[in-house]
């Protein structure tokens, strides 16, 4: 089957609708589209915004209707209609705005959008769309295809029955299943499976000719701990400030940052309540190019999370040159092998996050430098463009020709 796909896909260019719910799509879509296109498939994307503030070039975009602006969401819904040709839907379709119905309407563009572009395949970013395409799943026009990622997969579905229960109905009438990391598949298993039974892990492909790889010259002193990431429950900052407190009881001399940290009440008061208010520092959203930087400048990331698909933090930082102390959560166990190129250390437990930070503070440069060369080298196998390009590819040609 797999020789067949890759003549299919040589010889077969598809027309592939991105389904995001927004215009302001994640870096992961735009790379992909970006390398769909050079490779000679068509990209739509539909969404309900009506902005897009950085359009992929020679991307087609359709917008469903504003969720923000009634106004934006007559005209879209009046366009769409006019270019229908059918007297019938344009009657509906002011019936639907003379009685509000902003639901109706934007299930009805979507229709029309979809009769418009004429898509191979619906690639659907987020769980919370399967509603929207109820009305085709499964249909003779295109395949669809779901992303299973993070919190709607591991964790929603599993505290919230309702959820479940509807997934549980929904996923046999998908196409096929794209899932960011082997462990979320086997998740996404206890909810249940396409038609198909496809169901391919494509992880996230950066682009590393951006990301360059350096030698650590020297290690800091005082030790330089680095995390990124807004404090949600999931990234579980509490462990690592209680690992922080172990260190400082060991008389370890560091620093810890937390970017996107800022002003969060619940860490605060732990900083406070532990004493290290001359020892961690937040601070708030920076760019992308201020994150490498300061991944640049430090010893250690670390990822306390207790759920995680595989982070990009994670990814970004062991391409740079930065060892990375990460949990055993979700997919981190294949991303990171155990003191070979990083280190992994269970959930919720502060001080075998400590242990690990005084292991890589007694490490050799030389020890330290090897570490992260191979976990340079595992990023290369595992998380390039072309690689998360080609192994899309692979999944939509799949759902065409099962």
């Amino acid at each position: 089957m797999g020789n067949s796909i890759r003549f299919n896909l040589n010889t077969k260019k598809l027309h592939i609708t991105l389904f995001d719910g927004s215009f302001k799509t994640t870096p992961f879509i735009n790379r992909l589209v970006k390398g769909l296109i050079a490779h000679g498939h068509r990209i739509s994307i539909i969404g309900f915004n009506e902005h897009n503030p950085n359009p992929v070039p020679n991307v087609t975009y359709q917008a469903l209707g504003s969720n923000a602006s009634k106004l934006k969401l007559v005209l879209t819904s009046i366009q769409l209609a006019l270019r229908s040709k059918n007297i019938g839907t344009i009657a509906t379709t002011f019936k639907l705005i003379i009685n509000g119905n902003r639901e109706h309407l934007q299930q009805q563009n979507l229709r029309l959008a979809l009769k418009k572009l004429n898509p191979d395949v619906v690639h659907l970013q987020w769980p919370s769309l399967l509603s929207w395409m109820e009305p085709y799943m499964p249909n003779d026009q295109f395949k669809v295809v779901l992303s299973q990622r993070g919190y709607h997969t591991n964790v929603r579905p599993f505290v919230d029955e309702g959820n479940f229960m509807y997934l549980q109905q929904w996923y046999p009438k998908l196409d096929g299943l794209h899932s960011v990391s082997k462990a979320i598949s086997v998740v996404g298993k206890k909810i249940g499976q396409p038609h198909t039974q496809i169901d391919h892990v494509v992880y996230t492909g950066l682009p590393l000719d951006a990301l360059a790889y350096k030698r650590k010259q020297s290690k800091g002193e005082p030790l330089q701990l680095l995390s990124v990431g807004r404090p949600h429950w999931k990234k579980d900052y509490p462990t690592a400030l209680k690992a922080c407190a172990e260190l400082k009881n060991k008389n370890i001399d560091f620093m810890y940052t937390v970017v996107g940290g800022k002003d969060n009440e619940e860490v605060l008061f732990l900083i406070n309540e532990l004493g290290l208010q001359n020892n961690v520092t937040l601070i708030g959203k920076i760019t992308q190019d201020q994150v490498y930087r300061k991944m640049q400048a430090a010893d250690v990331l670390l990822l306390p999370s207790i759920e995680e698909g595989i982070a990009n933090v994670a990814v970004e930082a062991m391409a740079l040159g930065l060892p990375v102390i990460s949990t055993d959560c979700g997919g981190m166990p294949e991303l990171i092998d155990h003191q070979k190129d990083g280190w992994l250390v269970p959930t919720g437990n502060p001080h075998a996050l400590a242990d690990a930070a005084i292991h890589f503070k007694n490490l050799s440069l030389e020890r330290v430098n090897n570490l992260t060369l191979a976990a340079r080298r595992k990023v290369e196998r595992q998380h390039t463009v072309e690689k998360m390009v080609s192994d899309m590819e692979v999944l939509y040609a799949s759902t065409i020709n099962p």
